[in-house]
């Protein structure tokens, strides 16, 4: 008899969607800057990038469960990956194991969010300023070569939106001179994926705000003006920031 289906274990259908941009967006991060396309993946990441995807874009919800024996069976795979997997995703906080329940998602707290966005700012403003004093013409090439997607995503959807941008950020970094930082930048990634997304979703007039600081860090970059990109940098973080605070707020959520 088929084991009857509780409110905090997922719908893991999703889990079997096709991979699409976000699915390669999210891969990315999992993968830590290394391109699927030079280095094999292997089956733990292939699994935790399908299960991040599924978090960050709400297909499984805070709280839910995720038991090893249900992935297992709708993917077709040995528990010993699974397994691996999720140590993933605990790495990235996008779950978290508890006694006698095993793999829960995590629920976004105001906490979280501002510790892991002033990471983010301090770590972007780091990276901005060394690009625009040792190759301001490569920070370039990558927003000549982005923002035409990110433009259209506008018409589209949130999360169609939050996936470029995604990408956009996610080109910076792998770009940058500095190696190190780009990998710190990189392990936050995946957390402020999931917060731009709670923002846009919640109020999605928040994509065309976004869109002009873009407008705006594309034009400081291109006069060569470093301490302007930074601060315009800083301030759309921020705007991200407080998105997700307004929503988490919202929705009664908050800690």
């Amino acid at each position: 008899m088929a084991r009857k289906r509780t409110q905090d274990l997922p719908d893991l259908s999703g889990l079997l969607l096709p991979r699409d941009q976000r699915m390669a967006a999210v891969e990315q991060s999992v993968l830590r800057h290394r391109s699927s396309a030079q280095v094999a993946v292997s089956l733990p990441e292939q699994i935790a990038a399908r299960l991040a995807c599924a978090i960050t874009f709400d297909l499984f919800h805070a709280g839910q469960r995720l038991l090893e024996q249900d992935i297992c069976k709708i993917l077709g795979v040995s528990r010993a990956p699974v397994r691996e997997a999720l140590r993933i995703l605990e790495r990235d906080r996008l779950i978290e194991f508890q006694a006698r329940r095993g793999a829960l998602v995590t629920a976004p707290t105001a906490e979280e969010i501002r510790n892991v966005f002033d990471v983010r700012i301090a770590l972007y403003g780091i990276l901005l300023r060394e690009e625009m004093t040792r190759d301001p013409k490569r920070l370039l090439a990558v927003l000549d070569a982005h923002m035409p997607a990110v433009e259209r995503s506008v018409t589209e959807s949130a999360d169609d939106y939050a996936t470029a941008t995604f990408l956009l950020n996610s080109s910076i970094a792998a770009a940058a001179g500095n190696q190190t930082l780009a990998d710190l930048l990189q392990s936050v990634s995946l957390q402020t994926l999931r917060y731009v997304r709670l923002g846009l979703a919640h109020h999605p007039g928040n994509i065309s705000r976004s869109l002009e600081s873009w407008h705006a860090l594309h034009a400081a970059v291109s006069a060569g003006k470093p301490a302007p990109v930074v601060r315009i940098a800083k301030a759309r973080i921020e705007q991200v920031r407080d998105a997700a605070l307004e929503a988490l707020e919202d929705t009664g959520t908050s800690d």
